[in-house]
Order: C-alpha cells, then structure tokens, then sequence
C-alpha cells in the first residue's frame, strides 16, 4: 500500500481528483468506482469545475439505502445529482447506483453485478473508511469473498449517519453494497480519510493482521491501493509517514 499524506483537505481533494482525471483523459470511457459521504465532497467538487468531459465515462456507486427513493434527500442518488452528476455531461446510461427501492432487492444485486461485468470492471475506484473499518457497507464480519447485496448497517454506522438524517430514528437499517470481493476486484484503488477521528482506523488498517473483523485491512491484499490522508489521519502511523 502507498501512502500520501497532504496538509489539509482541499490538497487531498486535489490530488484525488487528479488521479481520477489523469486516468479520464488516457481513458475516455473509464469505469469508476465513487462513494458518498463528506471525505469525497472536494473531490467531486474539482471534478465538476474541470474542463474534461466525462461524455464517455462510466460510473458505479458504492452503495445504496434500502426504502429511500432516489428523490430523498438523503438518498445516494440525491448526493451524487447534487455533487456530480448534474454538473458534468455525463450521460445518464452510464451512471449506476444500486436502486434501495427495488421490489427485489436480490435480484437487484445480481443486475448491478453484471452490469458492472459488462462494462469491463472498475478501473479506479474511490473508497472512504469507517470509524469501524468498513468499506461501502461492508460492516466487521463481512466475509471476503462478498458480492452485490443487501446488508444490515451497524449500530455505529448509523450513529456515525445520523448526523444527515437529524436522529438516529430516521437513518435506514439497511442498504445495498458492492461486497468486499467486488471491491477487490477493481484495478486500481484510492482510499481518502481526513481528520483525526479516522487516526486509530488508520493505524488498524495498517498494524492488525488482515481479517474480517476490520474490512479495511483486506485493502493489504491489493497490487494497487493508495491512501490519501490528511496529517490528523495519518497521525497515528509513526514511521509509515514519517
């Protein structure tokens, strides 16, 4: 695993989406992998405000809450509209978020799966972590070899997502994820984490043996994996950034 470590985020930002702009433009119709949640915001931001096209890009998102249309605010479709998709010209067939209110949610998973086979598999995909290790939701215990599927989220993943719903009442008990064997399996990984609550993840992800109790640390298994982290994030890792 590489390491960079950036003064602040708006230079972690940059560089995330220099790397994803980079691979646009030797490959016009890359496959990315793209998360939610606050670590990617300024990322997603730099992208919108370049000048390369993402006409020919093709886009998979992480992960989906179950129950919550598309409209819903908080919706993961919602937050990548609002961040992403309706600033740049992408084109609506090649953007791919899990559908939370499918009637099968099976089934669901099993055609996000092959559409992701059909397009080649991910070139670039971009992950954030959970203060408990979790990649999408992928929550501790989550075995290696998972694929596309319907999860029940942790209880300290829904007090860490409560903030944007307002209580911990109102965030939805379970979602859609890539597993951990579809992540794995994507060319070329960037993880982002910023800020000192993420520090004892961190340094977990590097120090315990890799296994299924902290997901994050199967990221040690992958030829290509990079972690951007700011210096409060990447406080706790002594020599490593030293």
């Amino acid at each position: 695993m590489r390491v960079e470590v950036f003064e602040n985020y708006a230079a972690l930002s940059g560089r995330a989406a220099a790397i994803a702009l980079d691979l646009i433009r030797r490959k016009p119709d890359a496959v990315l992998g793209l998360p939610t949640g606050s670590s990617p915001e300024g990322f997603y931001d730099l992208l919108s405000r370049s000048n390369t096209s993402f006409r020919h890009v093709r886009t998979f998102n992480l992960d989906e809450y179950v129950g919550l249309p598309r409209e819903h605010p908080e919706s993961y479709h919602s937050f990548m509209s609002k961040r992403l998709l309706d600033r740049v010209d992408l084109e609506p067939a090649n953007v791919h978020i899990p559908d939370g209110m499918a009637a099968d949610p099976e089934a669901e998973c099993r055609r996000y799966e092959e559409a992701l086979r059909q397009a080649g598999g991910m070139d670039l995909l971009v992950l954030g972590v959970g203060h408990n290790g979790h990649i999408g939701f992928n929550e501790p215990g989550t075995p290696w070899d998972s694929r596309t599927r319907r999860v029940k989220l942790a209880g300290r993943t829904i007090k860490a997502n409560a903030r944007f719903f307002g209580s911990e009442e109102a965030v939805p008990r379970e979602a859609l994820t890539m597993g951990i064997g579809t992540i794995m399996e994507a060319r070329s990984i960037i993880l982002l984490a910023t800020g000192e609550s993420k520090a004892d993840i961190i340094r977990r992800t590097f120090e315990e043996e890799p296994g299924i109790n902290v997901p994050s640390t199967v990221l040690r298994n992958h030829p290509d994996v990079t972690f951007l982290l700011d210096r409060a994030a990447a406080g706790r890792l002594g020599q490593l950034v030293s």
